[in-house]
């Protein structure tokens, strides 16, 4: 069992949806005994960012099928973001999705409340266990959520009650890059390798620096999404979350790829922020041991395979990556990047104290049994026949993972063993220490 920085071997007994009993050996006689002998267990990860497209986009995915991916990655909460249709960005639309997710989540589920030019009444009045958090696109994003008027920014930053989640990156100067490229190369000329030059390390670090003088000013409780470049890094200290008023997150991919992936993965891999340089990729890598990075999340964001085959102009950015986030995590272990209790830390302890969720995140006496079985010595080689998320793709398809996600327990429940998902569980709507 991987807790709180301590490697042990013991017992661990669930009763009634939550942890029991921890003990190094605990009498089995009377209850159903699962053999975990050689394994490792650790909290489910809990991933404070997923787009799954319901409502409004359910050809790409849905709550159902991402939740599915989700578990079988190991993966027992998310929580997930506004940019659907309609827009989250009142609250009869964010109840609208807990009650979807209550009738299909295998997982357990908060949603943010988003931002827009014109909401920030509904922002002021949202209560406190409501969402998980308020997400502002500070830059080009989906649907019509970019906050782009400095008064409706200075008003958020000034007045949210939760957590403020920020996608940054500076869209003139993404608009100015790529008018510069389709004229020297016109619009169909562009490459996928060409997009992290056109959403630039200047684009991230002119918005996500914007961002971080608004909190200072105001002392907000900011969280900054997907961090990817080396530069954008220094402005976060180092440091254990508890205290930080200022916090930052990276995703899998991000952790994976670089720039020299293009060539073989192309739009399959074209996300925003862009994956970049294998110097932004190492960057990143250090930021996460030296506890720059507080949180390791997915930004899983499913599109069909037939919207990746565009050309570069119309093929949308995101990629699938629940069912496959942990696996990438370990293999980073395997390599002697990362040890098992930092991919704990940055997976469950430190995203359930930066959200203040309640009983969840850690193997504690009392907690819910949110629980992850690694076998790190059986891998997966991974085919697309096997994803569960409805696009049926994955970018790590034909990867030969040397860890494998055996089982996954949600509230107790086991949902995914054997390589089958139980679907008649439904997981709990997440609560705070609010």
């Amino acid at each position: 069992m991987v807790n709180e920085g301590v490697i042990t071997e013991g017992d661990l007994l669930i009763k009634n949806g939550r942890i029991d009993k921890i003990a190094p050996s605990i009498d089995a006689s009377g209850v159903k005994a699962v053999d975990a002998e050689g394994k490792l267990l650790i909290p489910g990860m809990i991933d404070d960012q997923v787009h799954f497209r319901e409502p409004g986009f359910t050809h790409k995915g849905e709550i159902a099928t991402e939740s599915a991916a989700a578990v079988a990655g190991g993966i027992t909460s998310y929580m997930e973001m506004p940019n659907v249709n309609p827009l989250t960005i009142n609250l009869d639309a964010l109840e609208d999705k807990y009650l979807r997710a209550s009738k299909k989540s295998l997982a357990n589920y908060s949603f943010y409340l988003g931002a827009s030019n014109d909401n920030l009444e509904v922002i002021k009045s949202c209560p406190k266990h409501a969402a998980c958090g308020i997400k502002v696109f500070m830059g080009a994003s989906t649907g019509n959520m970019l906050v782009d008027d400095p008064d409706t920014l200075e008003g958020i930053f000034a007045n949210a009650p939760l957590l403020v989640a920020t996608h940054c990156e500076d869209s003139p100067t993404i608009e100015r890059i790529e008018a510069e490229y389709i004229q020297r190369l016109g619009a169909e000329g562009i490459k996928p390798s060409d997009h992290p030059a056109i959403r630039s390390e200047e684009a991230c670090y002119l918005s996500s620096s914007m961002a971080i003088e608004l909190a200072k000013k105001h002392d907000t409780r900011l969280h900054v999404l997907h961090l990817t470049t080396a530069k954008e890094l220094q402005q976060f200290p180092a440091g254990a979350v508890a205290g930080k008023r200022i916090t930052g997150e990276a995703c899998v991919h991000h952790l994976f790829f670089n720039e020299s992936d293009y060539e073989k993965l192309g739009n399959l891999i074209k996300c925003n922020p862009a994956i970049k340089t294998k110097a932004d990729q190492q960057a990143i890598l250090q930021a996460i041991n030296d506890d720059r990075i507080d949180v390791i999340a997915t930004d899983h964001a499913p599109h069909t395979w037939d919207e990746k085959q565009n050309l570069y102009p119309k093929a949308p950015s995101g990629l699938p990556l629940v069912q496959d986030s942990l696996l990438s995590l370990f293999e980073f272990y395997h390599d002697g990047v990362f040890n098992l209790e930092k991919i704990v830390q940055k997976t469950s302890h430190s995203v359930a104290e930066l959200f203040d969720i309640k009983n969840r995140g850690y193997l504690r006496e009392g907690y819910w049994a949110d629980l992850t079985l690694i076998d790190l010595n059986n891998g997966l080689l991974r085919h697309n026949n096997q994803v569960l998320s409805k696009c049926g793709w994955s970018p790590f398809a034909g990867y030969q993972f040397r860890s494998n996600i055996d089982k996954t327990w949600v509230n107790g429940q086991m949902v995914w063993s054997n390589n089958k998902i139980n679907h008649d569980f439904r997981g709990q709507r997440l609560k705070f220490n609010r």
